[in-house]
């Protein structure tokens, strides 16, 4: 399939999405990878991993960027070498990319109902407004994952604790939107955090100035 959904969250800031119903050998036979990725992909024990990380190069592609231009620092944080800000995700049978001219982060979780059980290892703020009996319970528990995991790839500092470091403020009732913090010490950093759903999946783009 092609491209999924393309977001202008700004003039600078663009996220794409792409739903994964290609073959591994589409992707090889469409993506052009330097040597290392190449290694990495080969040493992938599950398909769906090979599937994703290749459909992260079509959405590279997307943007005008090939492989040779994403790199990767001693924490895993992708770059691009033209100096603009890049997060990637794929969960499944989705991947995204957001390219912006400021730190960013996105990530895309499946919606199970596992994550009412794990929840209390990474909610902390979030119980004083989240409700058991809740009808979208799962959907805002994923969402406030997919928030603090992008708020994680953003920040790429060891030592982050979801549930201490991160916080979640409520969803507006209006639009998927909040804000969110990262504190640290005597660092408090806030953020704009965009939210969404698409056939089961939740997805968070977490930047300064949406």
């Amino acid at each position: 399939m092609p491209l999924y959904k393309s977001i202008a969250l700004n003039s600078q800031t663009i996220v794409k999405i792409w739903k994964i119903t290609e073959s591994k050998d589409f992707f090889f036979d469409q993506v052009v990878l330097k040597p290392e990725s190449l290694e990495r992909v080969n040493g992938m024990k599950s398909e769906l991993h090979q599937r994703g990380f290749m459909s992260v190069r079509m959405l590279l592609a997307e943007f005008g960027y090939g492989d040779e231009n994403l790199v990767y620092d001693a924490f895993g944080k992708p770059h691009l070498k033209d100096g603009k800000y890049i997060s990637i995700t794929h969960s499944y049978t989705f991947s995204a990319v957001v390219v912006s001219a400021k730190a960013v982060g996105v990530d895309i979780e499946k919606q199970r109902d596992k994550i009412i059980k794990i929840a209390p290892k990474f909610i902390g703020y979030e119980a004083v407004y989240l409700k058991k009996n809740d009808s979208k319970l799962i959907q805002k528990l994923t969402w406030i994952w997919c928030v603090k995991e992008s708020l994680y790839k953003l920040f790429a500092t060891p030592g982050m604790v979801f549930k201490t470091h991160f916080l979640v403020l409520p969803f507006g009732s209006e639009s998927n939107s909040t804000s969110a913090w990262i504190v640290q010490d005597k660092q408090k950093l806030k953020y704009n955090a965009i939210v969404m759903e698409f056939e089961g999946f939740g997805c968070a783009i977490v930047g300064p100035n949406f």
